[in-house]
């Protein structure tokens, strides 16, 4: 009876030191978790502003059917946007990379040939990224700070290879989804609905309805008291703002 009672007592400590162990797990998981985040190695998709700040950006891949459209669009309200064009596209379009240059947009790299980096060694990404910066700036005369991956796929080694150059890999908070050719109205009330301050907004070059939902996003996110910037304006640059962080959502803070 007394060595039942014994292991009896054994078993309740047993038990009673593996809740205690659950509860400690339970109460300090979304730390693990946010630990774990933390240093997983992140794009930037937006950026903390108190300001009514926002960026447009256009991919540049395939076809040039709107260049000038968009340019002109953007010049009617003063807006100076982010093109990130792919290398191949430079090498097709040159005199478009220039009038984009010479409208006072931003013209960075969309990597050389649109691989999917995550496939890639690091000494290949770095390889196509210069292919890219080196037909720009043999353009522009400015050579590209900020990529925009291919897919929008990455994953920490992308991240990693992109950084070690010096540029810095930038993702979007706010989809137009004007690649799957919807609607003008819908592409302007995603946008529109969307965008905060900080926010980066995705748009295509040659998609089908984006030079006619360009202008009213414009119009409306303007009389709502926002100011577009470029890119690289509106991140938190090294050079001014040395402590910095990205949380899990990606988002650029002041540390």
């Amino acid at each position: 009876m007394k060595t039942f009672l014994i292991r009896r007592r054994a078993l309740s400590l047993a038990a009673c030191a593996a809740a205690v162990c659950l509860m400690f797990y339970v109460i300090n998981y979304p730390a693990a978790v946010d630990a774990s985040a933390s240093q997983r190695q992140l794009p930037i998709y937006c950026v903390q502003r108190d300001q009514k700040l926002a960026s447009v950006s256009f991919d540049a891949a395939w076809g040039n059917e709107d260049t000038q459209q968009l340019i002109d669009i953007l010049g009617r309200y003063q807006v100076k946007a982010t093109f990130f064009v792919v290398g191949d596209w430079a090498d097709k379009y040159p005199e478009s990379v220039k009038a984009l240059h010479d409208a006072g947009h931003e013209v960075m790299n969309h990597s050389n040939t649109h691989a999917h980096y995550p496939q890639l060694s690091v000494e290949e990404i770095v390889a196509d990224l210069n292919a890219c910066n080196d037909k720009i700036e043999a353009i522009t005369g400015v050579r590209p700070t900020l990529v925009r991956l291919p897919y929008g796929d990455y994953d920490d080694n992308a991240v990693r290879a992109v950084r070690s150059i010096g540029m810095e890999p930038i993702q979007w908070d706010v989809d137009s989804l004007d690649w799957k050719e919807i609607p003008a109205e819908e592409i302007v009330q995603r946008v529109t609905g969307k965008v905060q301050p900080g926010s980066i907004v995705l748009f295509h070059n040659a998609a089908l309805h984006t030079p006619e939902a360009l202008p009213s996003i414009l119009e409306t996110l303007i009389q709502e008291g926002y100011t577009f910037v470029p890119i690289s304006q509106l991140i938190l640059d090294g050079e001014y703002n040395t402590d910095y962080t990205i949380d899990h959502t990606g988002r650029q803070c002041p540390a």
